[in-house]
């Protein structure tokens, strides 16, 4: 009897479309087009600027003194953005590194990220028109929405391909108006005059931008502004110093945690467990013998204690013994993984990858099926979650890190009851994230907690609160199913990914004012594209079908450095290796003959292949690979592994990679290095399973993070290339952990297919 994996159950999203679908799509569009005939279309930069300084737009102001300063509206989590952006403005205007500062952007429509916007244009159109996405229309329509109504979020390595032509145009236009203003002192043709290292010369005679600003700010531009063929300025390309590091070496650099204002007090947080929990009583006696002590705040679900310094007000928490009542769901890992089975093996599917016809291929001598699964990943930042603010006469200043500062200042202003234009935030840097600063939930505890008190307040959870109560790299189970043909080639494929929808849930939290709970609930059989994120396969794979079943997990979950490639990629690029297995051929060339298509990731893999000295993977050899292409870039990784007396042993990890023309080298290698780091963490641990509402991990030790002495020699080689720089900040993430399983497969002959990978072994 012919084994026939069930493809009828998925509803393929690009013709299930019904009318009443239809109609609902209709709806949204005709509504975006309305509003935007009301819109205003014009927005004036609020950039502060002192009397010596002159504004160029909404991205740069030069001073009198010669001082560029750059404005940067993306959060600096330690990615480099601080650096990078303005070197693409500084190259195009032509100044003087040395003079080059940079400051974070002030809330305005003009910073929006108009290309995130675009990507996450689904998640804000109803549940079964995911298609109308695709649309050009509703594209165009989703990156002004954004403007309108400030879009301002650094997510998914959008930094650089969202705003690198912005800055440089910015750039481009304050060249030409300086190069204006010296050449009529001059009385000379503006297009004559050079500009080189903060000075705009002609013959003999030369001036540098500070003596110019005045002059410049009056001249106005043409139409087009010309730009400077790529790098002429000569700084793209180069390892030119951090903006930022100075001040992170010499500790001058402003962190959250780092903030002191005059009578400032500090507080601590107790939440219950996950779900619908309220706070039923506490022992406000127990906290009053605690030396420090002021005073408590508490909400419907949360406790804080305030006292002159953190200690003494988490101390005092303890003392209190909080009490919280939940009713309905409680998160446990037995029922989130009985959740996602069933939602594999019976639920609806949404079919979001389609190609050729997968029908009648699958039979009992040519299939071959594996099933993986993911636990829960937490963010674990150095940096928990921190915010100061202080209440006064009717006006909060709020000073946090966040990755959506709109919906920040939105947070504080609903919780106080306040307008909007009454909340100043202060975007500081952050000591990491990893998406982890897309939730700001904390906005609105502290300015609860500075309203009631008086005064400037500094709130910090604790490194257990903030594993306890985060919102999580989904938890996910897979199918994979392969018919293959007698010569190892692969006739078709399907997967099935049962997993929540995690960026309709986030979108909700974020955009919504939606709490845990009512965004976990209203998202339940939704179907989400990003939930099947990587897996539109890169080989030559005729007939391919990837679906994504719906599942509520009890859990909050969100995004998470490079989302959920990092479990697709893995279960994708094991599956991969198994049929290699299979068809008894080595991987390199088992990858390569599916590669005719894919130039670029053919390129990496051949590239680490002769780098890494690649054996073939042979039997004890250790040695595992893997690839992937993401948001435009590149990477094929080998690693060498296996079993030693302390578990498992990474003895190298090897990487090629295309990210197209590369702006700063330096920091392309530590972002690419640290998210080999990353997924090699991810695949010894930094997950958690979930017992009684609370997660099993409430300290970093419960992480199985791997220490600096485990972290193997890295390779890592870039590709030369002339294309334009796309988003590389989480694309080493991926392809690690299947690496990693492919080298241990070689080593040990076991097969992994859990992450963390020693969590099971089947």
């Amino acid at each position: 009897m012919a084994v026939e994996p069930d493809i009828e159950q998925a509803e393929d999203s690009s013709t299930g479309l019904t009318r009443r679908k239809f109609l609902i799509g209709g709806a949204v569009g005709t509504g975006l087009l309305v509003a935007w005939a009301i819109w205003p279309r014009n927005y004036e930069p609020n950039v502060a600027a002192t009397e010596n300084e002159q504004v160029f737009g909404a991205f740069l102001k030069i001073s009198e003194d010669g001082q560029v300063a750059v404005v940067v509206p993306q959060s600096e989590m330690g990615q480099g953005v601080y650096t990078v952006l303005p070197q693409i403005l500084a190259d195009e205007l032509g100044a003087d590194w040395r003079t080059v500062a940079v400051e974070p952007a002030p809330i305005n429509p003009l910073y929006s990220n108009r290309l995130l916007a675009e990507q996450w244009a689904e998640c804000f159109l109803p549940t079964g028109v995911e298609k109308l996405a695709e649309n050009a229309a509703v594209q165009w329509m989703a990156q002004n929405v954004a403007i309108r109504d400030q879009f301002i979020v650094t997510a998914d390595s959008t930094s650089i391909p969202a705003y690198a032509e912005s800055f440089r145009e910015a750039g481009a236009a304050a060249r030409v108006l300086l190069t204006k203003a010296a050449a009529d002192r001059w009385d000379v043709a503006w297009e004559t005059c050079a500009v080189e290292n903060g000075i705009i010369s002609s013959g003999d005679k030369k001036l540098r931008f500070g003596e110019l600003v005045r002059d410049a700010a009056k001249q106005t531009l043409p139409d087009p502004v010309p730009l400077r063929p790529a790098g002429e300025g000569h700084l793209i390309g180069q390892d030119v110093p951090r903006l930022d590091m100075p001040s992170k070496l010499d500790g001058s650099a402003n962190f959250s945690g780092d903030i002191r204002l005059p009578d400032m007090v500090f507080a601590a947080i107790r939440q219950g467990p996950i779900g619908e929990t309220r706070l039923k009583s506490f022992n406000r006696g127990g906290a009053s013998k605690i030396t420090g002590f002021i005073d408590v705040v508490k909400s419907e679900k949360w406790i804080a204690a305030v006292a002159t310094n953190w200690w003494a007000a988490n101390r005092a928490l303890d003392k209190m013994s909080p009490v919280f009542e939940t009713k309905g769901f409680m998160a446990d890992s037995d029922r989130i993984d009985t959740a996602l089975q069933e939602a594999l093996d019976d639920g609806p599917g949404i079919r979001f990858v389609s190609r050729g016809d997968t029908k009648g291929l699958f039979k009992d001598d040519n299939i071959h099926r594996a099933r993986y699964h993911a636990d829960a990943a937490v963010h674990a930042p150095i940096e928990t979650r921190t915010a100061t603010a202080e209440f006064k006469d009717g006006v909060l200043e709020l000073w946090m890190a966040t990755q959506a500062p709109a919906a920040a200042v939105r947070a504080a202003a609903e919780t106080l009851n306040i307008s909007q234009d009454r909340v100043t935030l202060y975007p500081m840097l952050s000591g990491g994230s990893f998406d982890r600063n897309l939730d700001n939930e904390i906005a609105g505890q502290v300015a609860r907690i500075a309203k009631k008190m008086g005064r400037p307040v500094q709130l910090v959870w604790s490194c257990a609160e903030d594993l306890m109560h985060d919102h999580y790299r989904a938890p996910s189970h897979a199918r994979l199913d392969a018919a293959m043909e007698k010569g190892g080639r692969v006739e078709a494929m399907q997967i099935k990914v049962a997993a929540p929808p995690s960026s309709r849930e986030q979108v909700k939290r974020l955009f919504d004012a939606m709490d845990n709970v009512d965004a976990m609930r209203s998202s339940i059989g939704e179907a989400d594209s990003k939930a099947v994120a990587g897996l539109d396969v890169p080989y030559d794979i005729p007939n391919l079908t990837v679906d994504h079943h719906s599942a509520f997990v009890g859990v909050p979950t969100g995004n998470w450095r490079s989302n959920a490639h990092s479990s697709n990629i893995f279960y994708l690029e094991s599956f991969i290796d198994e049929l290699a297995a299979k068809a008894g051929i080595e991987p390199l060339s088992f990858r390569m003959q599916m590669m005719n298509n894919q130039p670029k990731l053919a390129r990496c893999l051949t590239g680490v292949a002769a780098m890494a000295a690649w054996d073939g993977g042979l039997d004890g050899s250790g040695q595992g690979m893997a690839c992937h292409s993401m948001r435009g870039g590149h990477i094929a990784v080998i690693a060498s592994a296996g079993r030693g007396t302390g578990g498992l042993e990474v003895s190298r990890i090897s990487a090629t990679v295309d990210i197209g023309r590369i702006i700063h080298p330096d920091i392309a290698r530590q972002q690419i290095e640290s998210g080999i780091v990353f997924g090699l963490a991810m695949a010894l641990g930094s997950a958690t399973r979930f017992q009684d509402g609370l997660p099993t991990a409430r300290r970093l030790r419960d992480l199985a993070l791997p220490r600096l002495a485990e972290i193997p020699p890295i390779q890592i080689e870039f590709l030369r290339s002339d294309e334009e720089p796309v988003g590389y900040e989480e694309l080493g993430v991926p392809a690690v952990a299947p690496a990693v399983a492919n080298a241990l497969f070689s080593a040990t002959g076991t097969r992994f297919r859990q992450l963390p990978l020693f969590g099971e072994v089947s």
